[in-house]
This record gives C-alpha cells, sequence and structure tokens, in this order.
C-alpha cells in the first residue's frame, strides 16, 4: 500500500469518527422544538451524546454568539442505556431566529423565539383537513402544488347486505359524500369521525373569541363563519347522511371492500358501500351531533335550520341505540355471514358505555333534559382513560366541565368528582417529569408507545389544558407545552413529526396522496402515528426500542400513517397553547 493511500484512508477514517461532532456541523444529537420558543416559556434541548458541558445560543446567519450556559448532569433514558444532558436557556428571551452549539458537538436545527411561535403549526395542521377532503378537487389557490381532481363523489354508495333493511334493501344507492378522507386510506369511518369531531368542536367552544379569528385559506374564507367551522361542517354534512332517516341507525362507515392501492383518489372507482348500522356509530353521532347543534346554534342566519337538524340527527340516533344497545361491529363476523368480503379498517369496539356516557352528556348540555344524563352511569369506575376512538368518556367530561357553572340536579351532585378526577389525573401526569431524559410529559412509561402514540402525547396535552381551565394553574400549561416540544422535535427519534413543520419532518408518510402525487414533499400539516415498538407493519424500523421504534418509510403503516383522531387532538394543543399565550396567562 502506498504513503499516499495509506495518509488518504487515514484521514477517511478520522472523518467518519468525528462525523456529527464537529463544531461546524449539524449535530442530530441536539433535540429540540424545531419551531420555536415564546419569548417567556421554558426553552430546552436535549443533548443525546457525550459532550463538553459548555454550550451557546447564537444568530443564524452572522453566527453571532448571543447567549451561553452550561449543561446538567448526565441523566439516564427512560428505555436504554443510553444518557441525556439538558440545554436550559429559558432566561433568554431576545426574539429573533437562533441555533444552539455545543462545543465539539456541533449546532441545532434552527429555531425561532418569538410571539405566537406555534400559529403555524396549528394553522397548519387544522388546514391538514382541508388537504383530505373527499368528494371535491383541491384547486391551486388553496393547495398550492397539491391542488388535485376530485375523488370518490360518494353520490351512488351502495347498502351493502349487512346493512339492509326493509326500506332500504341490498344494493339501494343512496348519497354520502363529503366528509374527510379517515387516514393513509380513502374511507370514512363513522367512530373516528366521532372523537375527530368532537374534538374540533371542543376547541371551538373552549376558545371561541380565538378561533372566531383564525384564518387559513380554504375555499370558504371570506363568509361569516369562522374557518374552523366551515371546516368542521364539510364532515359534519357527511356524517349526517351515513344516518338512515328510517329508523334513526347509523351506518359504520362508508368504505370500499378492500384498500385502495398506492393511487390519487380520482384513479380509483372500486364501488362504494355503506355497511351494517352499529351502537357505537349511533352514539358516536349522537354526541356529535349535540355538540354541533349548540355551536351552529349560533350561526342559525348562515346555515338556517342546521343546528335543528343536528339536534333532531342526535335524538334520533339515541333512541336508535336504546332500542339496539349492544350491535357491535364485528368484521370477521360480517364477512362470514355476507359478501362482498369488507377488509378496511374495523373500528370495532366491543365495550360501548363510553359511548353511551359521551353521548348522554352532550345531549343533557343541549336540551338540558335531565333524562339524558340520569340514563346512563357516569362514574361507574374510578378509571380515567385518555381519549382514544375507541375510549370517549373524557370527552363527555370535558364538556361537563365546560359547562360545571350551569350544571343541575345529578349532573351538578357528580362535578365534584369528575373534577377531583380530572385534576389527580393531570398531576399524575405531570409528577415525575422533571426527572426525565427528555423533560416531557409523553414517554415516561412504555406504555405511552402504543399505534398513534403521537395521538397519546397530544391528547394527554388536552387533559392538562382542560385542568388548566379548571384551576387557572400555569403548571398544567407549562407542562402541556412539553408535550408539542416533543412532537415538534424534542423527543428520542430527533423528528418533529407534523409534516413540513420543522427541519427533520417525515417525508415518507403512510398516506396516499402524498405517496402517489409526484411531488417530494408530502401534504403539510399531517402528524405521523409516532413510535410504535409493536411495529404490527414488519417494516424494517432502525430501533424496537419504545421510544425510538419509528421509520420514515411508506410501509409503516404503524408507526408513519396519517389519521384524522390523530391531527385533531394537535389542532387543538397547538391552538389551546396559542390562546393562552395570546392571553398572557
Amino acid at each position: 500500500m502506498s504513503s499516499k493511500i495509506s495518509i488518504l484512508i487515514t484521514i477517511l477514517l478520522l472523518h467518519a469518527t468525528c462525523a456529527g461532532k464537529a463544531q461546524d456541523g449539524l449535530s442530530t444529537d441536539i433535540r429540540l422544538n424545531q419551531t420555536g420558543f415564546y419569548p417567556r416559556s421554558q426553552k430546552v434541548a436535549v443533548i443525546t451524546a457525550e459532550s463538553p458541558a459548555e454550550f451557546y445560543i447564537e444568530t443564524i446567519g452572522e453566527k453571532k454568539k448571543v447567549w451561553e450556559g452550561k449543561l446538567t448532569d448526565y441523566r439516564p433514558a427512560t428505555f436504554t442505556s443510553k444518557k441525556t444532558r439538558i440545554a436550559d436557556f429559558t432566561s433568554f428571551q431576545q426574539q429573533g431566529n437562533y441555533r444552539l452549539v455545543v462545543k465539539d458537538l456541533g449546532f441545532s436545527h434552527p429555531f425561532a423565539i418569538q410571539n405566537n411561535v406555534h400559529e403555524a403549526v396549528a394553522k397548519g395542521s387544522i388546514k391538514a383537513f382541508y388537504f383530505i377532503r373527499a368528494s371535491t378537487a383541491l384547486t391551486k389557490p388553496y393547495a398550492g402544488k397539491w391542488a388535485r381532481a376530485a375523488g370518490h363523489p360518494d353520490t351512488k354508495v351502495l347498502v351493502h347486505p349487512s346493512a339492509a333493511s326493509a326500506q332500504r334493501k341490498a344494493g339501494t344507492i343512496i348519497s354520502s359524500p363529503r366528509g374527510w378522507y379517515d387516514a393513509g386510506d380513502y374511507n370514512k369511518y363513522v367512530v373516528n369521525s366521532g372523537i375527530t369531531t368532537g374534538t374540533l368542536l371542543s376547541l371551538y367552544e373552549d376558545f371561541p373569541q380565538y378561533m372566531n379569528a383564525a384564518s387559513w385559506n380554504i375555499p370558504e374564507s371570506k363568509n361569516a363563519v369562522p374557518d374552523l367551522l366551515d371546516e368542521v361542517l364539510w364532515n359534519l354534512r357527511w356524517m349526517l347522511t351515513m344516518q338512515d332517516p328510517n329508523d334513526g341507525g347509523v351506518y359504520h362507515k362508508c368504505t370500499n371492500a378492500k384498500f385502495d392501492g398506492m393511487v390519487m383518489p380520482e384513479v380509483t372507482k372500486d364501488p362504494r358501500y355503506v355497511v351494517q348500522k352499529s351502537t357505537a356509530a349511533a352514539l358516536d353521532l349522537a354526541a356529535v351531533m349535540a355538540q354541533a347543534s349548540r355551536v351552529y346554534r349560533k350561526f342559525d342566519t348562515e346555515f338556517p335550520g342546521l343546528a335543528d337538524s343536528c339536534l333532531n340527527a342526535s335524538t334520533n340516533a339515541w333512541q336508535w341505540a336504546t332500542k339496539n344497545p349492544e350491535v357491535l361491529y364485528d368484521q370477521n363476523k360480517l364477512n362470514a355471514a355476507f359478501e362482498p368480503k369488507i377488509t378496511t379498517g374495523a373500528y370495532g369496539d366491543s365495550d360501548v358505555k363510553d359511548e353511551w356516557m359521551w353521548a348522554a352528556a352532550e345531549l343533557y348540555l343541549t336540551t338540558h333534559e335531565e333524562t339524558y344524563y340520569k340514563a346512563v352511569a357516569m362514574l361507574p369506575d374510578e378509571k380515567m382513560p385518555l381519549p382514544s376512538w375507541p375510549q370517549v368518556r373524557l370527552l363527555g367530561y370535558y364538556s361537563l366541565a365546560r359547562f360545571s357553572e350551569v350544571l343541575t340536579g345529578k349532573a351538578k351532585e357528580d362535578f365534584p368528582e369528575i373534577k377531583k378526577r380530572l385534576l389527580q389525573t393531570g398531576d399524575d401526569l405531570t409528577r415525575k417529569v422533571d426527572l426525565q431524559p427528555y423533560q416531557t410529559v409523553m414517554g415516561q412509561t412504555a406504555k405511552d408507545f402504543i399505534w398513534g402514540s403521537n395521538a397519546v402525547a397530544a391528547n394527554q396535552g388536552i387533559l392538562l389544558l382542560q385542568c388548566y381551565r379548571l384551576t387557572k394553574d400555569k403548571k398544567y400549561v407549562f407542562y402541556a407545552l412539553t408535550n408539542l416540544d416533543y412532537l415538534l422535535g424534542r423527543n428520542a427519534t430527533g423528528y418533529s413529526f407534523v409534516t413540513g413543520f420543522g427541519s427533520k419532518t417525515p417525508m415518507h408518510p403512510h398516506h396516499r396522496p402524498s405517496e402517489a402525487d409526484g411531488i417530494a414533499e408530502p401534504v403539510p400539516g399531517l402528524l405521523a402515528g409516532g413510535p410504535n415498538p409493536s411495529m404490527q407493519d414488519k417494516c424494517q424500523y432502525p430501533s424496537a426500542v419504545p421510544d425510538e421504534a419509528y421509520v420514515d418509510n411508506v410501509c409503516s403503516y404503524a408507526s408513519n400513517e396519517i389519521a384524522i383522531n390523530w391531527n385533531a387532538p394537535l389542532v387543538y394543543l397547538a391552538f389551546g397553547i396559542e390562546a393562552l399565550a395570546g392571553e398572557g396567562r
């Protein structure tokens, strides 16, 4: 071997050894919120590699050092032998665009310090719902380079044999347009629409003044209705079509028999079906329509009769459910009895006690009729399960808390206990955050990392904001913000999980339009599912560690799919924190 080749190899080996540690290079071992920080909020970065203790903040561009500090001592990671250190620069409040530099390690992704720092994320995550509208073309003035043709008009949907009735026999054609595509696929599911729509309506009810003023360039933006309610209405009108007017029952989903391929929506031509009525679908619709009736009642001029239609749909669905209290959707049994077989998302729920609770609470609050509240056990046990599509109990509790000052009868009697349990749950979530390697509420236990773990983070944040609304204790907003920091980059993967927001974001989500449109960047504002050590998709993951089990690959529907019930709590969390930051807390 010549001396020149030997020297070259030595240089290359040294370069490889020092990769990620060069002073003038981006370091993936510096994890922080890639969007940025409010001037007066906590500002934290996490260092995941060995390094000297010194760090500093410098401006973008001229690289002017503006603040310096020292890292904390090492602390153990929760699920591995790795150690982390914390860079806390909370006291630095000067607005601008910066990066954090660690001596001999490198610099972070850029971030901003400014007021309204999460406004763009909030608006991007709700604008994502426009991008996933069914039955309409997305035009360039609103969709930009993601403009596309209309798909799935759903004006000629077939009644599946499992949904047949005397008035609507199998093969009957009904119209069921609009709605949002549920996830990475092109189907529409009432159960998942329930928690999604309820969460967005709750955002409006909790922060009406802020949401009345918020706008993000959708076709309806110039009318007299808040953009949030215009967007929700696109899905609400579809949900109304899923109710059989003959008996009040609600079809479980509007779907193909099997999933479409990775193609654009206008390409698909397979028949669409409404499939079996279910108790869960009926109660979810009853809850959403009761809440919608309250909200849209304020817009009777813009939408004449809508509030009444929603309330009628709600009471009719409730009545159907009382006559059919345990019609559970079991796709395997359905496919054993009927053709064509349905193999799209099941959303089967084997326990609908929580749906009864949510529907009862919303109908009571809208109608003021205590018979609804008394019809179910609102405190059946001491459990306080975080909201998810099969578990909606807390949505009812949140609404009762929202109107706690006007509760009557049994609801008024029960509320002190509901409030106590909500606050206990919030306190349990925050008790040991300061000891965690990433200083976030999310990730204190491996149980947080399930399919859709990022929705767990967002829903934890919502619960904490509800605790703040009950107490006005700012600590709850502080801890809720740690989970927004988590979603935007301060986590064990180093990703900002919201497409298009941050420097390291998912580029290959399991989302058909993003994969099939020929555009390098995915549709913006979509929240990826997040780390999921169960890895049901059998893709190749870089790690099986609970908080690292994520891969940015379109094959990974278990960690990298998108879904409306994951985006909705992100929308609530980001807008809620923005609204409270604007109030100065």
